[in-house]
């Protein structure tokens, strides 16, 4: 297993610098989406597969998602849920890999700031391939990709700089973000 490269103070101060945050919310927002760490204890990111994404991403790809979710309706549903998290969360996204490798990467929430795979675009990444090689080497990158995640929406940006943090996990895990602690 490689270790992989934890963030230093210095790494959160800068990222607490470029987006006009305080230190301290910076830190919070690290804790509660990751409970601190990027990467797993066998050396991968952090993930968790999400199997009604799955089902979008497959539709959105022109893929029969009905069909894999009559079979297979842990890996793809139309409905949240089967989390088993931490290191078992790989197997499911490896054989959601099987039906669709794009839509499976797209599908999981990656690293630090659990940011989701469907976002490469978004954050400037040439394809979900390269997200994902960023997201697996250091928890710098995984901390550059949140601030570029965090600076493309203004709503996010203004209540993390405010500290509304109420406000931030809304618009940063979405409207059900309250029943979503884990």
């Amino acid at each position: 297993m490689t270790v992989k490269p934890r963030l230093t103070e210095a790494d959160k101060q800068a990222a607490a610098k470029r987006l006009g945050v305080k230190l301290s919310a910076l830190k919070a927002v690290c804790d509660v989406e990751s409970r601190g760490t990027g990467f797993l204890s066998d050396g991968n990111a952090v993930i968790l597969f999400e199997r009604h994404v799955m089902y979008r991403q497959l539709k959105k790809n022109g893929i029969d998602a009905d069909s894999f979710a009559e079979c297979q309706p842990d890996i793809v549903n139309r409905f949240a849920g089967g989390y088993l998290g931490g290191l078992r969360e790989w197997p499911r996204l490896n054989d959601a890999c099987l039906i669709h490798r794009p839509s499976a990467l797209e599908s999981a929430s990656w690293g630090l700031f659990q940011l989701m795979g469907f976002h490469w675009e978004l954050l400037g990444y040439p394809s979900v391939e390269s997200f994902v090689t960023d997201m697996q080497s250091s928890e710098g990158r995984q901390l550059n990709a949140f601030c570029t995640f965090i600076m493309k929406n203004p709503q996010r940006h203004k209540a993390l700089q405010g500290l509304r943090f109420a406000e931030f996990a809304r618009l940063y895990n979405g409207a059900d973000y309250q029943k979503n602690k884990d």
